[in-house]
């Protein structure tokens, strides 16, 4: 496949490849007007749902997780990310690109991913102004959900 051939598919489902399947329900967590509207309609249109918010009470397949600089504690953010998710689901954190206002390094992204027992799988080009990395709560980690 070409490099145009990719590029297509991305701008047709950027989300295409992040692995969302129909059905399932994904939360995010740190929306603001700076999001990729996009990425967002593209994950909606794959799980045929719309995303839920911070405040859903109930188990999510995935997260969906905006996060700039200036946002506060990353390890913090990442566990809370990880309270109302299964073993294994994905939590996708999307920080903005090198040279954005709200850039993370990646040796950031890493210790607090570390810190908040999570592996990181992938990075990624998430959208025009984002990156994105797939964390994952390792096999065999117990965690304390409720």
């Amino acid at each position: 496949m070409s490099a145009t051939a990719d590029h297509a598919e991305e701008r047709t489902n950027p989300a295409a490849r992040l692995g969302f399947q129909p059905g399932q329900v994904v939360q995010e967590i740190g929306y603001d007007d700076d999001v990729d509207q996009e990425l967002r309609e593209s994950i909606e249109e794959i799980t045929g749902q719309e995303l839920v918010d911070e405040d859903y009470g109930d188990v999510a397949d995935a997260v969906v997780l905006w996060f700039r600089d200036d946002d506060g504690d990353l390890t913090d953010a990442l566990v809370d990310a990880t309270t109302m998710i299964d073993e294994g689901a994905p939590v996708w954190l999307l920080t903005p690109k090198t040279g954005r206002d709200g850039y993370i390094e990646p040796s950031e992204i890493g210790e607090a991913s570390q810190t908040a027992g999570l592996s990181q799988t992938k990075s990624f080009n998430a959208a025009k102004d984002w990156t994105g990395s797939r964390l994952v709560t390792p096999k065999g980690a117990r965690s304390s959900k409720r």
